[in-house]
């Protein structure tokens, strides 16, 4: 089964006084930048719960091939509310869910290959023994959390009401940065500064022009998962027709169909993959994880000396 992740961006910053989703580290935002990381890490499906300044954030990740949920009360419910949204809709799709707010934006892909290769149900990084993100967390412990009511002190006590808890160690300060204040993003800004680079990597096939990239698989993936192109083209929010001209230009050049479709008047119908749609779909990603881990261990050999005297 496949590794997801959520990410609760509903609130609505108060402390802070800017939308913090928003605010940029560098070149990119704060959501921008937990999105790649945990997609170099080789997060599979990722979730951002959105609330406060939706439509907003939503445009501004449009082309980050996540899918969007909503908490329609950012005003009157809490992280962990956000939090259950996401986790029932991966839980019985991902084997492990990857869990963090977006105000914790600088852990590192090491640290959750470190979080991947941990046994157990729920395991949480520690730096210097102080707890932070993300969460690694079970499907089976996932279904349980979203069965409970919020426990006084949010997800934390009732992940413990629902599993052992397996701490971690890792050498990544970033877990603990979050940013409710701003003082609090200035001290993440200098943190940033001093971080190690990565590659990113986005895989594009290509015959005499581009027809297949992780865009168009996210949008496969979803009609996987929901049967309907309009379902899907809402969670990448992009137009129907600009869905269709995606998947008609791909298999227009592959040269057989990726989907069954089927009329069904304003609701859009009913769409499935082909067998061949999912072999395909099935074969990038692999070949994405791959290619992830051999340009992470190029990166070290070739770069890694010059970044580590910065």
């Amino acid at each position: 089964m496949l590794l997801g992740a959520v990410i609760t961006a509903a609130g609505m910053s108060s402390r802070m006084g800017n939308f913090k989703p928003l605010l940029n580290i560098g070149s990119i935002s704060v959501s921008q930048r937990i999105i790649t990381t945990l997609k170099q890490a080789g997060t599979e499906v990722v979730v951002v719960v959105t609330g406060f300044h939706a439509d907003e954030l939503e445009h501004h990740l449009a082309q980050n091939q996540v899918m969007f949920l909503r908490n329609d009360y950012p005003e009157s419910t809490e992280m962990f509310d956000s939090a259950v949204i996401g986790l029932k809709y991966l839980y019985p799709q991902c084997s492990r869910i990857l869990f963090s707010p977006v105000d914790v934006p600088l852990f590192t892909t090491d640290t959750i290959k470190e979080l991947l290769i941990t046994p157990g149900d729920i395991i949480v990084p520690t730096y210097e023994g102080q707890p932070g993100h993300p969460i690694l967390i079970s499907s089976t412990v996932a279904q349980k959390v979203c069965h409970m009511n919020n426990a006084p002190g949010g997800l934390c006590k009732t992940l413990q009401q629902c599993g052992h808890i397996s701490y971690v160690e890792v050498p990544d300060k970033g877990i603990l940065h979050d940013m409710d204040t701003p003082e609090d993003f200035e001290a993440l800004l200098a943190y940033h500064n001093h971080q190690i680079l990565r590659p990113v990597v986005d895989i594009k096939l290509a015959g005499e022009n581009y027809f297949f990239d992780s865009r168009i698989a996210m949008l496969l993936f979803l009609i996987n998962y929901t049967h309907s192109m309009l379902s899907a083209c809402k969670q990448m929010q992009i137009s129907y027709s600009s869905g269709w001209k995606l998947i008609n230009n791909s298999e227009k050049e592959l040269g057989f169909p990726l989907v069954n479709r089927w009329q069904g008047g304003t609701k859009g119908g009913r769409t499935t993959l082909t067998a061949e749609g999912f072999d395909l779909l099935t074969r990038y990603k692999n070949f994405s994880i791959e290619l992830q881990k051999k340009a992470a261990e190029l990166f070290i050999t070739y770069f890694d000396s010059i970044f580590k005297q910065k």
